[in-house]
This record gives C-alpha cells, sequence and structure tokens, in this order.
C-alpha cells in the first residue's frame, strides 16, 4: 500500500498514477427533480450541459434518492449506506464520523479532495476526511460559530447589500427574479470557485472534486434572464391524483407550505423560478466542464451529476420533498468518463448510495465493508427501499419499494398502502387494484423490515409506527 508519505517522496511515480487513475468529478445539485431536464423527455425545460453528459455518458433512469431530503441523503452520499445501514432514517444530523466515508476512502486511495459549496454536515467544517471545503450552506448562513465562505466572499464584495434581498424563505414556494447582480448570486460563486480550482490545479495526484449547488433548492431565485426564459413557455401543469385530495387545503397560510392548492397562477410562477433555477444551475455546470475540458482532462474524468432528492411543486398539491412519490424521490443520475458506454439508458434501479462504490472502483480502492451500494456502471438490483421519518406532520411517514416499474407504498401512520404502475401511469394519478402485484410487494416489504424488529414486522405482517423514529439503532454514537 502506498502511503500519503511516499506520495509525497516519490513526484516520478505520482505522476505516472495520476495518468492511470481518472479524475474525479462529482457535480450535485439540491432539490432538482429528475424529470426537469431535456434528456429526460421535459421539452420545456432547457438543459444543454446535463444533455450533454447525457448523450456522451449513461442516465439511470430509474434513480432515486432512498430518503428524500437534504441531510440523510447526504449521509447516503457520504457513506455508501442504506438508510438503516447508516441510521439516519429521516430529516436530522449527519453523524460526525462514520465506518467509510467517501472523501476519506479516496484521499487514502491517493487523491487530492476539495468539496465546494454545500456540504450540509454538523458541525459544518468537519471534513470527514476531505482536504478541503469551500462551503455555501444556503439557509444556514451565519451562527456565533460559523459563517460560510461564500457568505463571507460576499460581505467583502459588496459589503452594503443584504445577500437575502430577493425576499424569499429557503421553503417558500413564492418564487421572483434574484434582485441583485448575477455575479453575486450563490450559484455563480459556487461554480466560480470549481473554475479557479481546476484552472490552478497542479499536483500530481489525480483529484476528487465535489461541486455542491445550493439551486434549484427554493429560493426560486434565478437571474432575470434565466426568468425571462420561461415566462412564456408551456411549463408541464401540477398533476394531481383523485387519492391526493386530503392534501388540496393549506396547511398554513406561510410560503413555506407543505401541502395545498394555491391556484394554477402561483403554481405557474413557482414553476417559471423553479426552472429558471435549472437552467442556471445548468449553465454554470458547463463553465465547470469547459474548464475542465480546456485543460484537456475530460477524457480522463469520471464525472456523475445527481442532486439529492426532487421537489414536487404542487404536484398532488403537495410541496418540497421528503415524499415517496416521483417528484421528491426520483432523482437526475449521468455519468460520463471512462468505463461508462456512451448516449444510453439503464432500467437498473440506482440510488444514491452507490457514488461511493462507483468512484472506489474507479481509484482502485477496495470497497469497505460497510458499504451496500454498488458500482453504477456494474449495478443489478430488482428493487431499491426508500423511506422517510416524520416530517412536516405526523401523518407523513412511510417506508416503500420500487423497481421503477411498481411502486409500494407503507404509510407508517395508519397502515395505509398504495400501490403505483409507473410504466402505464408514471404521475402516479391512480392507486393500482392489481392485488397479485399487491401480494408481491407486500410481502418484499415484510421481508426487508424483518431485521429491524418487531417494531416494524409481527408475525409476518407489517405494523403501524405512528411514533417518530428518526435514528436507527445503526446511526453513530456521538464521539466522547
Amino acid at each position: 500500500m502506498v502511503t500519503r508519505r511516499q506520495f509525497c517522496a516519490a513526484p516520478a511515480f505520482l505522476r505516472a498514477l495520476s495518468k492511470s487513475k481518472p479524475n474525479l468529478l462529482l457535480l450535485m445539485s439540491d432539490q432538482h427533480r429528475a424529470d426537469w431536464m431535456g434528456c429526460d423527455g421535459n421539452g420545456a425545460v432547457k438543459t444543454p450541459n446535463l444533455d450533454r453528459l447525457s448523450a456522451e455518458g449513461v442516465r439511470f433512469r430509474h434513480a432515486y434518492s432512498s430518503t428524500p431530503t437534504c441531510t440523510p441523503a447526504r449521509a447516503g452520499l457520504l457513506t455508501g449506506m442504506s438508510p438503516w445501514r447508516h441510521g439516519m432514517l429521516g430529516y436530522g444530523r449527519v453523524a460526525a464520523s462514520y465506518p467509510a466515508e467517501m472523501p476519506r476512502v479516496l484521499g487514502a486511495s491517493g487523491y487530492h479532495t476539495l468539496g465546494i459549496g454545500k456540504m450540509h454536515w454538523t458541525p459544518q467544517r468537519h471534513l470527514h476526511g476531505f482536504h478541503q471545503t469551500i462551503l455555501d450552506e444556503s439557509g444556514r448562513a451565519e451562527s456565533k460559530d460559523f459563517r460560510s465562505d461564500y457568505r463571507a466572499w460576499f460581505a467583502s464584495e459588496a459589503p452594503n447589500l443584504n445577500p437575502d434581498a430577493t425576499g424569499i424563505g429557503f421553503n417558500d414556494y413564492t418564487a421572483r427574479p434574484y434582485v441583485l447582480p448575477e455575479r453575486l448570486h450563490p450559484t455563480t460563486w459556487t461554480a466560480n470557485t470549481a473554475v479557479n480550482f481546476l484552472e490552478s490545479y497542479e499536483k500530481p495526484e489525480p483529484f476528487f472534486l465535489k461541486v455542491s449547488f445550493a439551486r434549484p433548492h427554493s429560493p426560486y431565485d434565478p437571474p432575470q434572464r434565466f426568468w425571462d426564459e420561461y415566462k412564456d413557455v408551456a411549463l408541464p401543469k401540477a398533476r394531481t391524483g383523485k387519492w391526493a385530495e386530503k392534501y388540496r387545503p393549506r396547511n398554513s397560510q406561510r410560503d413555506d407550505i407543505w401541502h395545498g392548492d394555491v391556484g394554477q397562477d402561483l403554481v405557474r410562477r413557482a414553476r417559471i423560478g423553479y426552472s429558471g433555477s435549472v437552467s442556471f444551475v445548468d449553465s454554470q455546470l458547463g463553465r465547470v466542464l469547459a474548464a475542465l475540458d480546456k485543460r484537456g482532462w475530460m477524457e480522463d474524468t469520471l464525472i456523475i451529476y445527481l442532486s439529492d432528492h426532487g421537489d414536487m411543486t404542487g404536484d398532488h398539491y403537495l410541496w418540497r420533498k421528503s415524499y415517496a412519490y416521483q417528484a421528491s424521490a426520483r432523482i437526475p443520475m449521468l455519468v460520463r468518463g471512462p468505463g461508462a458506454a456512451r448516449g444510453t439508458v439503464s432500467d437498473v434501479p440506482v440510488e444514491i448510495r452507490d457514488i461511493l462504490p462507483t468512484f472506489a472502483a474507479a481509484a482502485g480502492a477496495s470497497l469497505p465493508d460497510a458499504c451496500d451500494g454498488q458500482n453504477l456502471l456494474r449495478a443489478q438490483r430488482d428493487w431499491i427501499d426508500l423511506e422517510h421519518d416524520v416530517c412536516y406532520d405526523r401523518v407523513n411517514h412511510w417506508t416503500a419499494l420500487t423497481d421503477g416499474k411498481w411502486k409500494y407504498i407503507y404509510h407508517a401512520f395508519d397502515g395505509a398502502e398504495q400501490l403505483f404502475d409507473l410504466v402505464n401511469d408514471p404521475h402516479e394519478l391512480n392507486e393500482s387494484a392489481d392485488e397479485a402485484q399487491l401480494r408481491l410487494w407486500r410481502a418484499r416489504m415484510v421481508d426487508h423490515l424483518s431485521v429491524r424488529g418487531d417494531k416494524w414486522v409481527q408475525n409476518g405482517k407489517l405494523v403501524p409506527r405512528p411514533a417518530s423514529m428518526l435514528y436507527g439503532a445503526n446511526y453513530p454514537a456521538p464521539p466522547r
């Protein structure tokens, strides 16, 4: 095994090693639903750079976020583990350390590691194996113990301006154009920081670079030019199943509702802002790719694009995330570079836990025993598990299974079940009455949850779990 000390002492060896190992580029956005890309069939939304990655690599049609909110999704990304294995069953705090962590695994394999943008860890400055992080933590901006690098930069660049001047909350459904110069937007800052790294990188080691944008997560605040791009575009309208009628009433009069019918005009406005934010992120991804290409590294870099979860944007009268439904749980997953067949679409169900094993394989690193994800480029599984502990309200608490063709949801609050035929009903408008499929997927869920004990399965049957269990038995104990 080559140690870091040997790396420093052997630059010629390192130069040879860097040619044998690809650079690793993880491009990530926050709250990007999979069907809001041109390459996924949405002709109204302009995403030329994501479409390019898809055309030159592999797009995974059935990619999911197992626990579709920010922090548990990022725990899965960090560890390569399923929710039960890493212990975060809902929106909690990423633990201080885990048996396996992506930056640590790749750093030990000879990579220089840098994270830019939103990590969403606690404490925020904890590196989890990165050599360095340069942070934009969006809504978690200021405290007595923390100030993000983006906010510090903004204060020095525009000391007389307010970075939140647009006036939209970080979970609001309202939308309007960004009121400050585009160069001050956090999306621009994140791309600038990544471009600066790529333009100046001279280390002999291959790099692992994570570029994590805080948008298109609300606030839906794209620059004016991206807002104008969609003012007259026929964007997809919100779709609502009959089963979702219970979500029509607003749960509050605030702008950060989790359910409620706000009317077609406000839904459209939200989707204009969301679409503009998606295209803005795409344009900045293009700048990162151009910098990579300028250095001549495009073909020697394994690139993965994903999001931590989706965004309901009014579908089924729901807003934000944390749901088993497609707009919340299905995510973009694009892989381009060494080993990725160009212009292919995979139907294998994959998940965020599969990123670490994919990069570890490319790096020639041994996959830690703690990981239970798979290399995306060789993944084989029949279905993927999804779940979320109580979020927003005690009724929003569920476990689910899907293969991308069928989806079974067990609502833990009262034991209600939903089954959707995603082939014939991709927008989940009608609950399927197929008894054979219902029995099949229910039995799979029983088998999946049985290892967790009698709080989950009793006498071979699923049992309601109205009480919250935010952290499972495998959540790491806090360090002493």
